[in-house]
């Protein structure tokens, strides 16, 4: 009854986030290249009439990108979403949607005005009727069709540029695992050619923010099917764990008691079936996964190649990462050194922070470590511990922001590989996404994290650390501009006070050169590194 009442609910609400938004997804819509619905409120084009937005032209960002992609015209994805469309709609203010029928992420209110922010919680703090209550709602994802997004069964040219669509229905989780699956994808070069150093999601700048989107993306659907607006991804704490904790049957599901890839019957996710894991049968037909069924979730977690993954992340693994001070380096992607990005996402030692792709770190050792659908990239989205694992990963993220504080310009602007420069829309969100809008603190976004949630004294120390670490590597410049200072000030106080004696006074018409004491006192002075 309640499965019904709650897809009773989904149609009646108001769209979200997702790939192809089912009004844009037929020959009108590609031939013309717009996708400009009208939002339900007004009936015009993009709420106009309401001033939530207006259809415009895409403007697409023209820096340089890296080496890494020797192509161009061969990729549906390049200049995303072009290929598609090239008019969509602008959004003012507060309003977001392929429509602008819904407000940015860390806002509510029929006007988008009201700001909020809510708590990711540890996993293990929730209790017993919550936690249930997230299961049922992950399962309920499984098998309630998306009302608002279709999926692309085919590349643009197999359909015709646009005169032969081809897409089909999926169900709300499968939405996402299909999005993570096209987003990482290899380039179907024709015959039996692919390129495989490609990914608008993975091994590069954009890691982190696209990863961040999809989450908010993600926790908004489930607000939207559940109509529980309060509904926030819940994460686990993976440091020092010396097994996979949350693979029982209270939580994710347990080990099968016969076939060790496969989950325990008693767990409801042992009837999930997958999607999107068969990326060499693609690749040998140059075509594109059709989120059919492909057998159920595997997992087998501990039972890895130890040589690439000997054991999961530790604290001080973590805490080597946060202290990196660069978001990205050298070619910015897999090979990258002494970059926070590639470090937290594991091809880089979590000790040395230097490349080693032959190992796997941090994000990637969890990957690996559950030896089974999570451990193949494109599908890995299928087993639901993805978005538990992936919050964690986030909030790492967000200790670094918090710690670091960095400007938007530290996000690359340029030659960064295709897909992850600072103004490149995200492939394959619709409404548009660009990387750089999610290089800010959570709380803008709307959402925190309850581990994070310090006392005043701490949060002071962490805004205080990045400013005594730049005092400590200029300190000697300090201690002598200090001393220079002083000898300069007695120089210029002793004058002036030769100066006074010699004229014995000072005329009213004459300002006086140094503040009276009683205005000196009222001045405060900040000086800037």
């Amino acid at each position: 009854m309640l499965l019904f009442a709650l897809a009773l609910l989904l149609a009646i609400l108001q769209p979200s986030t997702g790939q192809f938004p089912r009004v844009c997804a037929n020959v009108q819509s590609l031939l013309s290249k717009e996708c400009c619905p009208p939002w339900d409120g007004d009936g015009s084009p993009c709420g106009e009439l309401s001033s939530r937005g207006s259809c415009q032209n895409i403007l697409l960002s023209q820096a340089p990108l890296g080496p890494q992609f020797p192509f161009s015209g061969v990729d549906d994805r390049e200049d995303w979403p072009s290929v598609f469309y090239n008019r969509t709609c602008r959004c003012e203010g507060n309003f977001m949607g392929f429509n602008c029928g819904e407000c940015k992420f860390g806002f509510s209110g029929l006007d988008c005005t009201e700001r909020q922010v809510k708590t990711r919680r540890n996993i293990f703090q929730l209790t017993a009727s919550e936690k249930n209550k997230f299961l049922a709602y992950l399962n309920l994802a499984k098998n309630i069709p998306s009302q608002d997004y279709v999926v692309a069964t085919g590349t643009y040219a197999q359909m015709s540029n646009g005169s032969n669509p081809m897409f089909r229905d999926i169900n709300v989780y499968d939405l996402f695992v299909w999005m993570h699956y096209y987003a990482s994808r290899d380039t179907l070069l024709g015959g039996s050619n692919v390129w495989r150093d490609i990914d608008f999601a993975h091994e590069a700048p954009g890691f982190l923010p696209w990863h961040r989107v999809f989450l908010l993306m993600w926790e908004r659907q489930i607000q939207r099917i559940t109509g529980d607006e309060n509904f926030t991804i819940p994460y686990w704490d993976w440091r020092d764990a010396e097994d996979c904790e949350v693979c029982n049957d209270e939580y994710m599901g347990g080990r099968h008691p016969t076939n060790p890839n496969l989950l325990s019957p008693a767990s409801i996710f042992s009837s999930w079936q997958v999607i999107c894991t068969r990326s060499e049968e693609y690749n040998s037909q140059q075509a594109l996964c059709n989120a059919t069924s492909e057998g159920p979730i595997r997992r087998n977690p501990g039972n890895n190649d130890k040589s690439r993954t000997p054991r999961l992340p530790s604290s001080a693994d973590v805490e080597f990462c946060l202290s990196l001070t660069q978001y990205e380096s050298g070619p910015m992607d897999k090979m990258a050194n002494y970059s926070f990005r590639n470090t937290l996402e594991g091809f880089a030692d979590p000790q040395t922070a230097i490349s080693n792709p032959a190992q796997s770190g941090l994000h990637n050792a969890l990957h690996i470590y559950m030896n089974g659908s999570m451990s193949q990239v494109q599908g890995s989205a299928n087993d639901p511990i993805f978005v538990l694992h992936h919050a964690f990963v986030d909030s790492i993220f967000e200790r670094w922001l918090r710690r670091h504080r960095p400007m938007l310009e530290v996000y690359p602007a340029a030659n960064a590989p295709i897909g992850h420069n600072r103004e490149n829309y995200m492939v394959p969100f619709i409404p548009l996404y660009r990387n750089g809008e999610f290089f800010k603190p959570s709380r803008e976004l709307g959402y925190d994290y309850e581990y994070l949630q310090e006392p005043a004294l701490q949060s002071f120390q962490d805004f205080l650390t990045p400013y005594l670490q730049q005092a400590r590597q200029i300190w000697a410049w300090l201690v002598g501009a200090a001393v220079l200072g002083g000898i300069v000030t007695a120089v210029l106080t002793g004058l002036i006070r030769a100066c006074r004696k010699k004229k014995g006074g000072t005329s009213s018409e004459i300002q006086p050169l140094l503040i009276e004491s009683e205005d000196y006192n009222n001045i405060s002075y900040q000086s800037n590194f």
